[in-house]
């Protein structure tokens, strides 16, 4: 019961989300030939008007990076050394050549994520919350490209009919009021990431620290 509780709140989300249209299957040749250990995120380029969202979003970018088998450089650690090095500039990062972060971090992989929407779309009876982001993946070595995605996903909260047509009403005024008075992008960032890297033939194969590593390429 305990885990279907922890559940629910996800499954509430995910019948809400409108997921992205199907992509074709990706080419792994240049990810595999690489075979990166280790990644570099780098800062996200923030395009939306939200100043809190590129900070919110590298947050969120670690554990499931780690969990698919690379070793991940501490995401703060790393943007606080750029700055100090005068790279306080996202998009000036992401204009640089990864090769020479990559040589500067030591790092097999640099990834790098913009963040195109990041907004609530307000309504009198149903907010939405939209999220847009692109995600590349580059080597350290060459700076060639090795592997990109694009998730989109748009959450809209589902009304159950009461069968009470007023009840039902208010029961919306009161979701609507309550997201827009404090959207939560966060679990729909989290969806967001664990698409990108774990959908079959899109997302990224098992690292070398996974045990699952180079077993997996009938799906990846």
């Amino acid at each position: 019961m305990k885990r279907l509780a922890t559940l629910l709140p996800l499954l509430a989300l995910l019948a809400g989300c409108v997921p992205p249209a199907a992509a074709p299957v990706k080419d792994y040749t240049r990810l595999r030939g690489e075979d990166p250990a280790s990644i570099l995120v780098v800062p996200v380029v923030n395009r939306s008007v939200d100043v809190t969202a590129a900070d919110l979003f590298l947050s969120t970018l670690t554990v499931p990076l780690a969990s698919r088998g690379y070793y991940v450089f501490p995401v703060y650690l790393v943007k606080r050394l750029m700055e100090d090095d005068g790279l306080g500039d996202a998009g000036m990062v992401h204009r640089a050549d990864p090769r020479r972060l990559g040589e500067l971090f030591g790092a097999d992989a640099v990834l790098y994520v913009t963040i195109n929407k990041w907004d609530a779309k307000y309504a009198v009876l149903a907010t939405s919350v939209e999220v847009d982001f692109d995600y590349v993946l580059r080597s350290g070595r060459t700076g060639e490209e090795l592997w990109k995605t694009h998730q989109a996903w748009t959450y809209v909260p589902s009304h159950n009919s009461s069968g009470n047509a007023v009840a039902d009403l208010v029961a919306m005024a009161v979701t609507a009021s309550l997201t827009k008075a404090a959207p939560d992008f966060m679990p729909l960032a989290r969806t967001a990431n664990q698409k990108a890297f774990r959908t079959l033939h899109q997302g990224l194969p098992a690292g070398p620290h996974s045990p699952r590593h180079g077993n997996d390429k009938g799906e990846y």
